[in-house]
């Protein structure tokens, strides 16, 4: 037993040692902190070329403009046998529209401007051709934030319309033109407005303009206001009229009017649905001479896209002026159509 156990003692002092010097030579093959690992090559490398790799640069630059484009033509169409017992007329109406939308915004700095342009003809057997849809609105602003929702805006808008309108009558079952109404810049409109925006998100703004001046132009000669007398010779078979004409709120001889007022506007472009878009325009003017009879506006269209391509409209607009009538004035279109929008 005390033999075996010498054995032991023996083995363990022979392990020991072969530890210590394991651990010397390890000791030894570690790199001193100012040491290179890598040690250098003692040829010299003289046949190696330097190689240029590219490193492609990044254009990572930030754009801060976003457009928006439609266009599109639309078309309604009605006819009926000579022997058709429940009635009607024949009629065909052709629209065509273009918008466009361009927006700049940096940092609390934004810049807008859209563009709305449309026109359509109607025409029924037996009736002269005539408008049911004219219109020019170019809108400009900027605006400068104050607030996550509120900021400080100036506009500059242009309204008008593109042919002349005129006014009919039936006489012995012929239909002809009774008198000229309007026409491009007869009247023309220019808006400047300064004040607060409310815009809590991209699809409502409303603005409230305490600085607020539009201009009336009547240029066009066809649809000035005339004298009693201008009244004959311009329409020598109408009923003569019995005192000077008033248009757009000028009397004859008059061709441009500025008025001072307050300006409230909202616009609302929201999807109600994945395919359903209501697009409205409500513009109030309260010229501070009269506070009492503003001008009210209101455009709306409900439309829903078929297709791609393929949409169908409901289109509706309210207009109370009393300077262009005393009653209020609308007008309403339903109509499917071909809209081709950008970006797609």
């Amino acid at each position: 037993m005390v033999k075996e156990l010498k054995i032991l003692a023996v083995i363990v002092s022979m392990l020991a040692a072969q530890a210590a010097v394991a651990q010397v030579d390890l000791k030894e093959l570690r790199a001193k902190p100012d040491t290179t690992i890598v040690g250098e090559s003692k040829t010299p490398l003289n046949n190696l070329n330097r190689i240029h790799v590219p490193i492609p640069k990044l254009d990572l630059e930030v754009d801060y403009w976003k457009h928006w484009t439609k266009f599109g033509i639309n078309a309604n169409q009605a006819s009926f046998s000579d022997n058709w017992n429940a009635g009607g007329v024949n009629s065909i109406a052709v629209g065509v529209l273009g918008w466009h939308k361009s927006e700049y915004n940096k940092n609390n700095f934004q810049f807008a401007t859209e563009i709305d342009l449309r026109y359509g003809k109607i025409k029924n057997k037996d009736q002269l051709a005539k408008k049911n849809n004219d219109r020019i609105f170019w809108d400009n602003k900027v605006a400068y934030g104050l607030s996550k929702s509120w900021a400080l805006y100036f506009s500059l808008t242009f309204e008008s319309q593109f042919d002349l309108g005129y006014t009919y009558r039936t006489e012995e079952g012929i239909e002809r033109i009774y008198e000229y109404n309007t026409g491009f810049m007869g009247p023309g409109y220019f808006t400047e407005s300064f004040g607060l925006e409310y815009k809590p998100d991209n699809t409502f703004s409303l603005r409230l303009g305490t600085g607020t001046a539009r201009q009336t132009l009547v240029l066009n000669d066809r649809v000035k206001p005339l004298t009693v007398s201008e009244y004959a010779m311009r329409y020598p078979e109408n009923d003569p009229i019995t005192a000077d004409q008033e248009k757009f709120g000028l009397k004859p001889g008059e061709e441009f009017r500025n008025d001072l007022a307050f300006q409230l506007t909202a616009n609302l472009d929201r999807n109600l649905s994945q395919n359903l878009n209501l697009k409205a325009r409500y513009n109030m003017f309260a010229d501070y001479r009269e506070l009492s009879d503003p001008d009210h506006r209101l455009d709306a269209t409900l439309t829903a896209k078929v297709t791609s391509l393929v949409n169908v409209s409901l289109s509706g607009i309210i207009v109370y002026n009393s300077d262009e009538s005393k009653k209020v004035q609308y007008s309403q279109a339903l109509a499917l159509g071909l809209t081709y929008s950008l970006p797609r």
